[in-house]
């Protein structure tokens, strides 16, 4: 069993910049050969959305961009088995969201094909 684990959410203003981080429990070769990993969101009242992926398994380039967040946010990863992160610049009032890192091995990021959750992390940003 895999657990993700998220940390960087807080308050922010418009305008400022929050970089959030993604783990896995296991960093073994098993896990990262067979999932990628990404960011998904849900706002309060909304459903969950996805943010931002690596395109392919494996992979610490390649990264594919919701139209809302393009050019703001910027998903990393160091090596395929480390860590993950959004760096989220230029906040607004609407990318306030509970932020979900996840894992899957199906080529799309439909959300019933996602394997492994994290708890979530808050993010708040106020006008």
């Amino acid at each position: 069993q895999v657990q993700l684990e998220e940390s960087g959410g807080g308050l922010a203003q418009a305008g400022d910049s929050l970089r959030l981080s993604c783990a896995a429990s296991r960093r073994t070769s098993d896990f990262h050969a067979y999932y990628k990993m990404g960011w998904f969101r849900q706002a309060p009242g909304k459903g969950r959305e996805y943010v931002s992926g690596f395109r392919y398994i494996g992979s610490t380039q390649d990264a594919e961009y919701i139209d809302s967040v393009k050019g703001r946010f910027t998903i990393s990863r160091v090596s395929a088995k480390g860590p993950m992160f959004l760096q989220m610049n230029s906040l607004k009032p609407e990318d306030t969201a509970v932020y979900y890192c996840a894992a899957t091995r199906s080529t799309t990021w439909s959300l019933d094909d996602i394997e492994y959750w994290g708890i979530g992390t808050l993010v708040t940003v106020s006008s």
